[in-house]
């Protein structure tokens, strides 16, 4: 990079005088030059791209859909906290693929170990390890990939961005990324669970067509139970047989449908969130529409709000037995000014049809040639019964995220005991283990 030359005139500087010496001449300018060294950039420094999610509980998923296997990297854990394979099992079997006849066929365990950050059955504070091996590889599959597009998929724009891609299965595009997010989700929710009490519940709520009545879930009482009571995760079991229906008629098909998961939060502490730009509900927001297949959010009222007028929408206020200020219904959604206020925080998350199915479709090569593709291997005929642990682990790394953000700006020092509550309210049995 060239030097920089400024000239400017120096004050009431004038022609050098020619009765002067040549000596003197040299020695009157009549402006002042100004060197300026070429400036050195330092390198700039990038963090990881779309792989991590969190700023205290922060979360690094990896692998890919037919590599050797996926998982997480969990950092900022708190120590002390009991841990073990089992926390996480559960909510990764939820998740599987091949439970039932509307997922995917594709046959895993997804059986998890965890690696590093936990001795003697707890957390040491350091980064979690989690793997779960791909046991069910069928590249064979996926031939076609290699040189067409399929319709909806991010193959094309995966080419578009890196100019290279993991043809097997979609690589970091297929729903197998999400073990990872379960498996730090289960975390996140034993977390929540023990400090403040705070439960994370989703279920279906819609299968195409099929929508469940306003008011038919009772989300002060609806139970994880329920949900799993059947294998389209609807807690209604009328309205779980008409969805099942709505999915199998497509299913036989070779076609997919779409659906809706409703995601609660019930004893979530009062005060998360951050404003401006890091409200509780743009948090939430981004965290379940990085979900696979997701196409829409909805908090509280949602879009619905958009008919009622102020006096319709509003959340009057008024204090309960126990002196706590509540509100009298919640169009809100439990958060206001993007800080969560008490109530249960409930959403909605609007998913698109699988677009892997087993008809043909118009599509282009690599190479821009127009042709017809025939998609095979392992799908599911409807994404919403397996995206609901998907939805609650997102949603529960928001809250524990939020929660620590909330504690070390807010709670450090003593509380407005007037206005604020401590954040473990009505918890204060929680003991970390001691080593």
């Amino acid at each position: 990079m060239a030097s920089s030359i400024i000239c400017k005139p120096f004050l009431r500087a004038t022609k050098p005088n020619s009765s002067l010496s040549p000596d003197l001449q040299r020695l009157h300018f009549p402006s002042l030059r100004i060197s300026i060294k070429p400036i050195t950039h330092k390198k700039l420094q990038i963090q990881a791209a779309g792989s991590t999610f969190g700023n205290y509980f922060r979360v690094t998923t990896f692998g890919e859909s037919n590599g050797g296997g996926v998982g997480c990297i969990v950092d900022g854990c708190p120590p002390r906290i009991p841990l073990s394979e089992a926390d996480l099992q559960g909510d990764l079997d939820r998740r599987r693929p091949g439970q039932s006849r509307v997922t995917t066929p594709r046959k895993e365990t997804d059986t998890c170990r965890i690696y590093s950050g936990v001795s003697e059955g707890v957390t040491t504070g350091t980064p979690i390890h989690v793997l779960v091996p791909n046991t069910d590889h069928r590249e064979q599959d996926y031939k076609e990939m290699s040189i067409a597009y399929r319709p909806s998929h991010a193959d094309a724009t995966y080419d578009m961005k890196y100019g290279v891609r993991a043809v097997q299965g979609g690589g970091r595009s297929s729903a197998r990324e999400t073990i990872g997010r379960v498996a730090s989700g289960a975390i996140a929710k034993k977390i929540l669970k023990q400090f403040s009490g705070t439960e994370v519940l989703a279920y279906v709520s819609q299968v195409q067509q099929v929508l469940l009545p306003d008011g038919s879930v009772d989300h002060d009482t609806v139970t994880l139970d329920q949900i799993e009571s059947n294998i389209v995760r609807c807690p209604n079991p009328e309205y779980a047989e008409k969805m099942i229906a709505a999915i199998d008629a497509v299913r036989i098909r070779g076609d997919s449908v779409g659906g809706v998961v409703t995601c609660i939060v019930r004893n979530a502490p009062r005060g998360l969130g951050s404003p401006v730009f890091d409200k509780l509900e743009a948090e939430l927001a981004k965290a379940v529409m990085s979900v696979p297949a997701s196409k829409g959010f909805e908090l509280g009222s949602g879009f619905s709000g958009a008919f009622l007028t102020g006096s319709e929408h509003n959340d009057e206020f008024y204090t309960d037995e126990h002196g706590r200020i509540r509100t009298r219904t919640n169009r809100s959604g439990g958060i206001q000014g993007g800080i969560s206020n008490g109530e249960i925080i409930n959403m909605r998350v609007a998913f698109k049809p699988t677009p892997a199915i087993s008809r043909k479709q118009h599509t282009v090569t690599r190479e821009k040639k127009e042709i017809e593709l025939l998609v095979h291997g392992s799908h599911d005929p409807c994404v919403a019964p397996r995206a609901v642990p998907v939805v609650e682990a997102m949603v529960a790394l928001v809250l524990v995220d939020q929660l620590m953000a909330q504690y070390a700006q807010c709670n450090l020092f003593p509380i407005n005991a007037e206005l604020q509550e401590p954040l473990s309210l009505g918890f204060p049995n929680f003991e970390p283990a001691m080593i």
